[in-house]
C-alpha cells in the first residue's frame, strides 16, 4: 500500500524521496484527480487539513496556488508552484514551494502507470539540498502525502 524508495543510482537520492500507491482505478481517473480544484480539495494533503483554496492552470507553463486549513480553522501558509510537463494520463512535472520568501524550491515528477485496470502511482520528490528534504521530513511531508493519497483512493472510487 504505502511504499518509499530511494533511487541509488540517481544523483539527486540525497536529496529525494519516492512515493509509491497502487489504485483500483484506469490511469485516466487517477490523472483526473490531479487536473482540476474540486478534485484537489477533495483529497490533496493531509486528513485534517483540507485545501480551501485551489487555484489552477493546468497547463505546461500555467500555476497552481494552493492553500490549506488547519482543524483549528486558520490558513496555513499559501504554497504553489508551475507545471513543467503535463502527458495526459501518464506525468505530470511541477515545480512547488511555499510562498514565504526563500522558500526551497521542491520538483514534483508524478507517474500513472496502467496495467490491469490498476495505476501506479509514483512521486519523486526533489529537494534543492538534503538539509531541506530532512527538514520536511521531519515537518511529517512523507506521512501528509501518504494521508492524502489514502484520500485519493476514496476519490477515484467516485470519479468515474
Amino acid at each position: 500500500m504505502i511504499a518509499e524508495s530511494k533511487t541509488p543510482s540517481a544523483p539527486e537520492a540525497d536529496r529525494e524521496f519516492v512515493i509509491t500507491r497502487v489504485f483500483n482505478a484506469p490511469a485516466r481517473i487517477v490523472f483526473e484527480a490531479w487536473t482540476k480544484p474540486e478534485h484537489i480539495k477533495r483529497w490533496f494533503g493531509p486528513v485534517g487539513y483540507p485545501v480551501t483554496t485551489a487555484d489552477m492552470d493546468f497547463r505546461v507553463g500555467g500555476k497552481f496556488r494552493f492553500v490549506m486549513t488547519g482543524p483549528d480553522g486558520k490558513e496555513g501558509p499559501p504554497f504553489g508552484g508551475e507545471y513543467l510537463e503535463i502527458v495526459p494520463d501518464r506525468k505530470i512535472v511541477l515545480t512547488d514551494a511555499f510562498e514565504e520568501p526563500g522558500s526551497p524550491v521542491m520538483i514534483f515528477t508524478v507517474t500513472f502507470d496502467e496495467k490491469d485496470g490498476k495505476t501506479t502511482q509514483t512521486w519523486r520528490v526533489v529537494f534543492p539540498t538534503a538539509d531541506v528534504l530532512k527538514s520536511y521530513r521531519e515537518m511529517g511531508m512523507v506521512e501528509g502525502i501518504n494521508s492524502g493519497l489514502d484520500q485519493l483512493e476514496d476519490l477515484v472510487k467516485v470519479i468515474r
